[in-house]
């Protein structure tokens, strides 16, 4: 098989490239010998490294495992630039234990993205393998390096954004529509970018492009100072709690950073707490930002910013289209493995809807159906096969407006039928059908379209409005316009007749002086003839004139005359008349002489023309002429209202010719020509070599003639070239392009020029047949070669490359690429059916880029049918089954199915034969109670399929349908009951032939039969007529097919045989018996029956308004018998509507409504503390919390109050409260916070408080020096220094302890003392006594303080003992407890004191134990064994000293033992 791939890798030098076939795909072999040695191998790949699609910031990794001998060593590359190995960028690292190679990228980045090779290398081969890396950018990234030139128009357009202030926040106005598109644009998804510049009216996409990245470098430098990272910015969502959040996760540099929150540009406030006050709230969950609009409404629309530390990092805009729900979702209930449908109507058209399930949001899959109708009103949700982990609540949330409703799933009963699959039902939600729904749809159509026709009309006022003022402002201007025009002209006017009066005069005085200048003026008239020949005698003639001036100035009036005879007889013609009218200023001599005539006119002038009036001065001067106004350059594009002047190059130096006076002034100004100009000038062309170009222009005369110029030398028309006018439009068609028709070119008329280039291009090209002829597809067979081949024409160089299915093709030893000059083939080798596919030549210049495409099909032997079976009938004459197609015929036409059957039991298989090209199969040559297996080859012209082996069928089992559904009454009458049923999900393999139906009288156990045992039912519904008026009926029905009767379906419901009833009447006695913040319970009796007016209720429906919605919802979907129902879901303190109505089979009886509106709140309630034992005396140690929790009830919802002593509590102390609770809490307890705390819980009905003593105290510290003093003889007084805690603690006392020399133990001698002294009597003298106090409080006792050593001295007196004589006697005997241990029960940090009398000789060894541990060496325990009684002493018993205690007393002779137990109580 050959291989396609996009690079080819070379082989080192002196090497051999010898391509081999990996068992993994996607992995390409070199072998570098041409034979490898016994027992080595070329390197591969047993697993291949996955391509990764990774969030920004995340780890990546590729694992790799290679195999080969000698161990091929393993390298990475990438395709664009190097990897950089750091610990921070990117790692490769060894696992020798699983031999995996892998390279990982710690935290990958934008730039990580590209194509990826690992190299697996040793000396006898290598092994490639690519794989892609693709990183989701996310937020932005500190590592991109950031531009620092910015370009001039995004400055701008961030200058213009929103202004700060000095504390960070904006500028309070609103947004300009500049401002907002780029905000939306900088926050928005990249696919999202044509449809914001479609709404905005941005053309350019391309440099909105630029721009926006130059603006998010800048943006992303500016949130890099606040901002650590960003990330899973989700737009703003409405949910279905009538709220709308924007959620972000940001971590901030500095967790104090302010936040404001902008909409429109101007700052929204908001709270961080929970509150019903604030509209606006946002809420913080670790580095998770979620702010909530609540309440939603049309006003909340607009575009939301979050700005943090005065930089804007988030910006969503929020449309709130004009929608509402017409019919909203119902409750659905479905039994298991059913399909529910939730519909809806909405008032206006909406592409798609938000379905949420139990809050998640819902999208088409095998789960859930979404369907829109064509006038998208109508939207519907199909939960597919119910689950009972499908119930819960399912809402349609569109624009702000939402609904929601139940899904009850009721689980299947049925035991028997637990892991078979019904056939599928649909439940219609609400009881509606689809006619409702499109007429409702219909009716909300019609509305909304009259909705939009009144918009439209509004709109074409306004425009029509808009257009008029524009109009009549039009008129004003041009009116004004006029106006001053005339003004202008009549001043003009005014001042040409006062000239012309003076220059009258003048002409009468130099009258007298005509007959002295004849000769000259004959001189002048000669002059006059020669200029008559041509422009240039003309002008010395004039020249001559008014050079030559006399004294009496009749050389001037010759000259005149040479103007009139020059006028007369000069050809002007083609040329315009120059105009001088902007200059006033006349030709004035010093000398009296004057010269007047009348000037001829070209045509460009005015005819019949009047000479001006010149002035001749002595010397022959003259002032120079003036044009104000700019000149007219070459090229002039605009209409015929323009104004153009032309210089008259055969102008008289000498004279001004003068326009023929006119009374209208005004009419001899628009009369002046503007001469030509262009209304639509040449444009640049882009031609190509081969075919024809054409150049055209407009100019504003059809009358005019123009000339073409190419690289400024003139062209006309030939056999390549044809130049035309048509009208006002000038073409030059060029009919071949070739290389020399490049250049630029010019049109010139009457001084004005238009000029464009024409660049001649060659891209690559495909001759029109031979293409055709390549886009057949070509058909082979399987291991046959396939060539292909198309010419091609184009400029030098072009890139050819040949694709398969979008693969490159290289040379290898199954593709063979041929390019010659202007044309290239392939040929392919060895073809195998998955080489079929899309085969494209691509051609590539300079000048752009072709494909051509045709289709490569690969012959081959069809794959087997594919399963499952599908049995259509199994019965005891017929085998009737279908499967599926081949996964792939081959690309040929499936000729037959070929099929072998063999009875289970035997070895030998029966050819049944071709049996066409559909795929199923009737056997009726079978065995009741046989059991036969099939084979199915597929046959085409290839050849013949593997075979599809079936599982055993049995014919002839009988298998009896299922139970149909239980019986619908569809009417009732006294003489006939309408029945209808559905089939049974079950037909058991054969169909359905008919049905049994039986019915039973209420109160009998007797089945009577319907129709006779003959005549089944053929339809699924029956009407029984064989009933008795009055009496009430059930109905069962059962489904036969071939095997007999099915089992019964579950009787219906019980009928009367009697006609139709009335509705009932109202409910009466409809009250509210109970009420809470979210429940109202109602009861009511049932309506009076009226006989033939109102017939009794069979149940009832409550309805429920709140005040502010007209709608009334119905609570409980099904109607319920009881006459008390419980209204749940309703809001704290809500106000609302109720009533009720009843129901039966002759439909709904007049609704009865409450008189007025009820409040959700329970019934007043005075308070009431709950807690049946409360602790009124609480003991903290220092710096440990106290905590007090009181548990009430009251309504309505009650005022709390604590107080300490009386006053209110500190500030350090923390009040909780909630529904019905409330805790008090003290941090950290000092001392100082002892006191009587005291709750005061009231509300409208009364108040009630309980008070605590909490007593903040720490261990107390021991007492001073302890001193010991005989006062009175037998008495020690002892006295001690006071705790100094006794002053700050009221509570604390002492106890005393003594032990004298006859003992070892200590005992209390005295507690709860509460001075400093105490005094001992009954002192034995001789004994020596010590003494220890300890300081005692509730936390416990302190260390004690211990006094000295006191003896009172005893007088000795001689002591005389006269022993009897004593008979020895053997006193030996094993340990025995005369006196067992006690079962103990002690305070905590008070003593315990263990005691027990043991026997034994020779004396016992005594050892205590508790949970079986030695007690003997542990200090914390005082034991002795003073003459057989055996004690044990703990000073301060705690939770450590629980267990069981043991002695054991053991010697020579045996052992004993007794054990109790001790338990401390707090």
């Amino acid at each position: 098989m050959w291989k396609r791939s996009k690079v080819t890798d070379q082989t080192a030098a002196g090497q051999t490239g010898i391509k081999k076939k990996s068992k993994v795909p996607g992995v390409m072999i070199t072998q570098f010998v041409e034979e490898l040695p016994e027992g080595m191998s070329t390197p591969d790949f047993t697993r291949k490294p996955i391509a990764l699609t990774i969030q920004q910031g995340k780890c990546a990794v590729f694992k790799a495992i290679v195999v080969g001998t000698p161990t091929p060593t393993v390298t990475w590359g990438r395709a664009n630039g190097e990897i950089h190995f750091h610990p921070d960028v990117c790692m490769q690292k060894y696992d020798e234990i699983s031999r995996e190679h892998t390279i990982e990228f710690p935290k990958v980045a934008p730039e990580d993205a590209d194509t990826y090779k690992c190299f697996a290398t040793n000396e006898y081969g290598r092994a490639v393998c690519t794989v892609a890396l693709n990183v989701i950018q996310v937020g932005f990234s500190k590592t991109k390096e950031l531009q620092k030139t910015q370009v001039e128009d995004t400055k701008d357009v961030r200058k213009n954004l929103k202004k700060r202030k000095d504390d960070g926040t904006r500028e309070e106005k609103q947004m300009e529509p500049e401002e907002k598109v780029w905000e939306i644009l900088l926050s928005a998804e990249k696919k999202d970018y044509e449809r914001i510049c479609a709404e905005y009216g941005i053309k350019d996409f391309r440099h909105m492009l630029k721009k926006l990245t130059e603006m998010k470098k800048e943006r992303e430098e500016e949130i890099a100072e606040f901002v650590t990272h960003i990330s899973t910015l989700k737009h703003i969502e409405v949910n279905d709690d009538d709220c709308a959040t924007i959620e972000l996760d940001m971590d901030l540099k500095d967790p104090s950073s302010k936040l404001f929150l902008y909409k429109n540009g101007v700052m929204v406030p908001f709270t961080t707490e929970e509150s019903e006050s604030m509209k606006h709230n946002l809420k913080q969950v670790g580095k998770k930002y979620v702010f909530t609009i609540k309440n939603l409404g049309s006003e909340d629309a607009g575009l939301y910013s979050v700005d943090v530390g005065g930089i804007n990092v988030f910006s969503t805009d929020f449309k709130v289209p004009e929608v509402d729900f017409a019919v909203k979702i119902q409750e659905v209930k479905a039994e298991e493995r059913q399909d529910a449908l939730f519909q809806c109507v909405l008032t206006a058209p909406t592409n798609e809807l938000k379905w949420l399930g139990k809050s998640t949001p819902l999208s088409n899959s095998e789960k859930f159906e979404i369907t829109v109708s064509e006038d998208k009103l109508i939207h519907k949700l199909i939960v597919r096969d119910c689950m009972p982990l499908d119930a819960g609540i399912y809402a349609a949330v569109a624009g702000i407006k939402s609904c929601n409703a139940w899904l009850v799933v009721e689980a299947d009963k049925d035991s028997a039928s637990k892991g078979k699959k019904p056939t599928r039902k649909t439940t219609m939600a609400g009881g509606g059908n689809d006619e409702d729904l499109m007429a409702i749809a219909k009716e909300q159509q019609e509305i909304y379209q009259k909705k939009m026709d009144e918009k439209m009309e509004v709109a074409k006022k306004a425009q029509a409005e808009r257009e008029a003022a524009e109009a009549i402002s039009k008129v004003e201007g041009e009116a004004a316009k006029k106006a001053a025009a005339e003004e202008k002209a009549a001043a003009k006017a005014a001042a040409k007749a006062k000239a012309a009066a003076k220059a009258k005069a003048k002409k009468a005085a130099a009258a007298e002086d005509a007959a002295a200048g004849k000769k000259r003026a004959a001189a002048g008239g000669a002059g006059a003839s020669v200029g008559a020949g041509g422009e240039g005698a003309a002008g010395a003639g004039g020249a001559d004139a008014v050079g030559g001036g006399g004294e009496d100035g009749t050389a001037a009036g010759a000259g005149g005359g040479a103007g009139e005879a020059k006028g007369s007889g000069g050809d002007l013609d083609g040329e315009e008349y120059d105009s001088f009218e902007d200059s006033d200023e006349e030709i004035d001599g010093e000398g009296g002489g004057k010269g007047a005539g009348d000037g001829g006119a070209g045509d460009g002038g005015v005819g019949d023309g009047e000479g001006v009036e010149g002035e001749g001065e002595k010397g022959g001067k003259r002032k120079k002429r003036v044009r104000k106004g700019p000149l007219v350059p070459d090229t002039v594009i605009g209409d015929n209202n323009d104004e153009g002047t032309t210089n008259q190059p055969g102008e008289t130096s000498g004279k001004k010719e003068k326009r023929h006076k006119k009374k209208n002034v005004a009419v001899e100004e628009a009369a002046v020509d503007p001469g030509v100009h262009f209304h639509a000038g040449l444009s640049d062309c882009k031609a190509i070599i081969g075919e024809a170009a054409e150049l055209e222009c407009k100019v504003n005369r059809e009358d005019c003639e123009g000339l073409w110029y190419k690289d400024g030398e003139e062209i006309q028309s030939s056999e390549d070239i044809t130049i035309s006018k048509d009208g006002t439009f000038h073409r030059l068609k060029i009919h071949k392009v070739t290389e020399e028709f490049a250049g630029k070119y010019k049109f010139e008329a009457d001084g004005r020029k238009t000029e464009s280039l024409i660049v001649v291009e060659d891209p690559p090209r495909f001759p029109a047949k031979e293409l055709e002829a390549f886009k057949n597809p070509v058909t082979v067979k399987k291991g046959h070669k396939a060539a292909f081949k198309l010419p091609y024409f184009g400029r030098e160089p072009i890139k050819i490359q040949w694709y398969l299915d979008g693969e490159e093709l290289s040379e290898e030893a199954t593709i063979k690429l041929d390019y010659s000059e202007g044309c290239s083939s392939l040929l392919l080798t060895k073809l195998q059916r998955k080489d079929s596919g899309e085969v494209k030549m691509k051609l590539k210049n300079e000048f752009g880029t072709v494909e051509a495409i045709s289709q490569l099909i690969v012959l081959d032997k069809p794959t087997p049918p594919m399963g499952p079976l599908e049995i259509v009938e199994a019965s005891s004459s017929t085998i009737d089954f279908k499967w599926r197609p081949p996964k792939d015929s081959g690309g040929c036409k499936i000729d037959n199915y070929i099929l072998e059957r063999q009875q289970v039991g035997r070895n030998t298989w029966k050819k049944v034969g071709p049996i066409g090209a559909e795929a199923k199969y009737k056997d009726s040559d079978v065995d009741h109670g046989r059991r036969y297996c099939y084979r199915i080859r597929v046959e085409t012209e290839m050849g013949t399929s593997e075979v599809m082996e079936t599982e055993d069928i049995q014919a002839g089992t009988k298998a009896y349908p299922g139970p149909p559904s239980s019986p619908k009454v569809l009417t009732a009458y006294k003489d006939c009951i309408n029945l209808s049923w559905s089939p049974p999900s079950e037909t058991g393999g054969t169909n359905i032939l008919g049905y049994n139906l039986e019915k039973r009288k209420k109160g009998s156990n007797l089945w009577g039969a319907v129709n006779p045992p003959d005549q089944m039912i053929k339809g699924k519904g029956c009407g029984v007529k064989d009933v008795v008026e009055g009496m009430e009926y059930e109905f069962r029905v059962s489904a036969i097919n071939n095997s007999g009767a099915g089992e019964f379906s579950t009787p219906s419901e019980f009928v009367f045989a009697r006609d139709p009833k009335k509705p009932p009447g109202k409910v009466i006695d409809f009250k509210v018996t109970d009420s809470t913040y979210t429940t109202l319970s109602l009861s009511w009796t049932k309506p009076k029956i009226i006989e033939g007016v109102e017939d009794e209720a069979k149940g009832y429906f409550v309805e429920i308004r709140p005040a502010e919605s007209t709608d009334w919802d119905r609570c409980n979907s099904n109607a319920i018998t009881m006459t008390t129902y419980t209204v749940k879901g309703l809001k704290s303190m809500g106000m609302y509507w109720v009533r009720a109505v009843g129901t039966n089979d002759g439909g709904e009886g007049e609704t009865q409504e409450l008189d007025n509106y009820i409040l959700a709140t329970p019934p007043p309630v005075r308070p009431r503390f709950t807690d049946a034992k409360m602790k009124s005396f609480m003991v903290v140690r220092a710096g440990n919390s106290a905590r007090f929790t009181i548990n009430f009830e009251a309504s309505p919802w009650p005022e709390v109050i604590w107080l300490k002593d009386g006053s209110p509590v500190p500030k350090k102390v923390t009040i909780s409260n909630a529904e019905g609770t409330s805790q008090l809490l003290i941090p950290s307890a000092e001392r100082s916070d002892t006191g009587i705390y005291t709750i005061i819980v009231k509300n409208i009905v009364a108040q009630e408080s309980f008070s605590i003593e909490i007593r903040v105290t720490d261990e107390p510290k021991p007492p001073g020096p302890v001193e010991t003093d005989e006062n009175v003889p037998g008495t020690v007084t002892i006295s001690w220094t006071p705790s100094p805690d006794e002053k700050r603690d009221d509570r604390l006392h002492y106890m005393v302890t003594k032990r004298d020399s006859s003992k070892s133990t200590w005992h209390t001698i005295a507690d709860r003392i509460f001075n400093n002294r105490f005094t001992l009597c009954n002192i034995m003298p001789g004994r020596e006594y010590q003494f220890r106090v300890y300081a005692k409080n509730d936390m416990g006792s302190s260390k004690h303080s211990e006094s000295q050593k006191w003896l009172i001295p005893s007088k000795r007196e001689k002591f005389t003992v006269s022993m009897p004589e004593t008979k020895p006697c053997d006193l030996q005997c094993p340990p025995k407890f005369l006196v067992p241990l006690k079962m103990h029960t002690a305070p905590q940090g008070y003593e315990c004191y263990m005691s027990c009398a043991i026997k034994g000789d020779p004396t016992p060894h005594v050892t205590w134990l508790r949970n079986n541990i030695s007690l003997n060496t542990n200090t914390n325990y005082f034991i002795s064994n003073t003459c057989g009684v055996c004690s044990l002493l703990i000073l301060r018993v705690g939770s450590k000293d629980v267990g069981e205690y043991k002695i054991v007393a053991e010697n020579s002779l045996g052992r004993a033992e007794c054990s109790t137990k001790l338990t401390v109580r707090e």
